[in-house]
């Protein structure tokens, strides 16, 4: 009846491991056999093990959002991270950037612009060679 899916005690994605695995796959094969033979006197047994049923789905489900919760702050912190390091970057490439190299990436960054709130088959966008400038200019700060 219960067991007959292909894995009954898969909840949103979360699955029950190991010990408390068998522990379910036990509790829903006791629940059936209740179920099958089950007369008005055992309806309190039945409503106790939906509980403790519920209960360990519960306390699964609240273990998994856990240790994803503790995943997200990780990520979290390391985009944090790099977002700081990708902003000093930036800011030393600007100071090391002569005034041509900044007025032709402001032009790039204004067609770009332009180029993608306008439809794709309307604008054609810059190659990304045009990006990148041989190390071959002097002028501007060294470091």
């Amino acid at each position: 009846m219960f067991l007959q899916t292909e894995d009954p005690i898969r909840m949103r994605g979360v699955r029950v491991k190991g010990h408390d695995e068998m522990a379910m796959k036990l509790l829903f094969w006791e629940l059936e056999q209740h179920l099958k033979s089950s007369s008005g006197a055992s309806v309190v047994a039945i409503d106790n093990k939906i509980e403790q049923a519920m209960d360990l789905v519960k306390s699964h489900l609240m273990y998994a959002v856990r240790e994803e919760v503790e995943v997200l702050k990780e990520q979290i912190k390391e985009l944090i991270d790099r977002n700081s390091q990708l902003e000093q970057e930036n800011t030393l490439l600007k100071t090391l950037a002569s005034p041509e190299q900044m007025a032709q990436f402001q032009a790039q960054v204004q067609t770009t612009t332009a180029a993608a709130a306008t439809p794709p088959s309307a604008a054609p966008t810059a190659p990304a060679s045009a990006l990148a400038q041989p190390g071959s200019h002097t002028s501007g700060p060294s470091a």
